[in-house]
């Protein structure tokens, strides 16, 4: 009985007319030039993302991070707190980086698929179980001639350079973690959590320690050179969200860049050529980052151009300031125009990527960085209240 099933498919298959020749041949080239472009590109991507040493923007890696943002965007909504937005988005990153292998795997498979396909093998389905045996190096498809083993070689060669890239990408990628967490750490104990300009300050004046912010702007002027190196090679690692929810690289950079520019501007001290230098290589390092991200900014700002940071909010901030005894210059309007025109520079591109990187609440940064419907949503009263408690109590 089952034989005879048999035979009937083997007759009704048969009996489907079969391509022409004039038909097969073109098929095959086409077949050959789409697998070779699939293995090709994918190879090009996974060394555009792991191996050069520079920001390229890659469609299949760009692709994937957006389509993996927009779906823990929607994960994400649910939550009330930050806390439990920070949770969600903590995984994105690692899991996107997870998945790309693993699209690079699919596309070479159906890569090879068609190159087997294209140079004889019977079917689709056997051109498939071919790549697949090749591709995870299971070897249970034996190949019929020798021109298909030495290609069946060469797709295990490209399964295992792409796994063996991922493996080393890691070490690299975490130890370039490691030391923007270590910064990050070391402005809480100096600026506060979230970090402050005000709070940095008030904290060094109480210490009598402001003659050494030098060391902090020396310190922070070799970690923004880090972070341009390190968050353009390996963009992903922008994404990479630190051990506690109310630290980020980010706002970090932010609170960092507004304090030197305070400096340099607005309080009494002698003029440090290293926070001009800081400054620099701050908003150079952002913008780099940002390029990386396709964020627009203008490149030659007029120190007269508006900023996020109200001149109301800049005289607050010099009010509290006097509160906690730190010495201001007499001129004010003076300051607040040489604070603007150093702020111009990196006010843009801070608030983006703050945005993109859905940071933490911060002062004169992520406070700022969304669009007010939703910034109710994203940092709610209760959050910024539990913060200035916590600050409080740190004092």
């Amino acid at each position: 009985m089952i034989n005879s099933q048999h035979l009937d498919l083997e007759l009704e298959l048969q009996s489907y007319p079969e391509m022409p020749d004039t038909l097969l041949l073109p098929a095959h080239i086409a077949a050959f030039l789409l697998g070779v472009i699939l293995v090709l590109g994918t190879c090009a991507s996974a060394i555009r993302t792991f191996v050069l040493p520079r920001s390229v923007r890659d469609s299949i890696t760009n692709a994937v991070f957006r389509f993996s943002r927009k779906a823990f965007d929607v994960l994400s909504w649910w939550a009330k707190t930050y806390e439990q937005r920070d949770s969600v988005m903590a995984l994105f990153a690692p899991i996107t980086l997870m998945v790309l292998p693993i699209l690079w795997l699919i596309l070479v498979m159906f890569g090879y698929m068609s190159i087997y396909w294209a140079m004889g093998t019977q079917s689709l389905s056997d051109a498939l179980m071919a790549s697949g045996s090749s591709l995870l190096t299971l070897g249970f498809v034996r190949m019929d001639s020798t021109g298909l083993t030495l290609l069946s070689f060469s797709e295990a060669a490209v399964g295992l350079i792409l796994i063996a890239l991922l493996i080393a990408y890691l070490p690299t990628m975490y130890a370039a973690f490691a030391r923007r967490e270590s910064a990050v750490t070391l402005l809480e104990v100096r600026a506060g959590s979230p970090p402050s300009a005000i709070e940095l300050f008030a904290r060094y004046t109480r210490l009598k320690r402001l003659d050494k912010l030098n060391d902090l702007w020396a310190q922070w002027e070799t970690v923004f050179a880090d972070l341009e190196e390190s968050h353009t090679s390996l963009a992903a690692l922008a994404f990479f969200r630190s051990p506690q929810s109310h630290r980020s690289w980010v706002t970090a950079a932010g609170a960092v860049l507004d304090s030197a520019a305070l400096a340099v501007t607005t309080i009494d001290i002698p003029h440090d050529v290293q926070a001009d230098l800081t400054i620099r290589a701050g908003y150079i390092a952002l913008r780099r980052i940002a390029d990386a991200f396709g964020i627009k900014y203008e490149e030659h700002p007029d120190p007269a151009d508006p900023i996020s940071i109200s001149r109301i909010e800049f005289d607050a901030a010099c009010a509290a300031l006097a509160e906690q005894n730190v010495a201001l210059k007499a001129d004010r309007d003076t300051a607040w125009r040489g604070f603007a025109g150093w702020r111009v520079n990196y006010d843009t591109v801070l608030l983006r990527l703050c945005a993109i990187t859905m940071a933490p609440y911060a002062p004169w940064s992520s406070d700022r960085s969304i669009l007010p419907k939703r910034r109710a949503k994203h940092f709610k009263k209760k959050d910024r209240v539990e913060i200035a408690q916590k600050n409080q109590a740190g004092n």
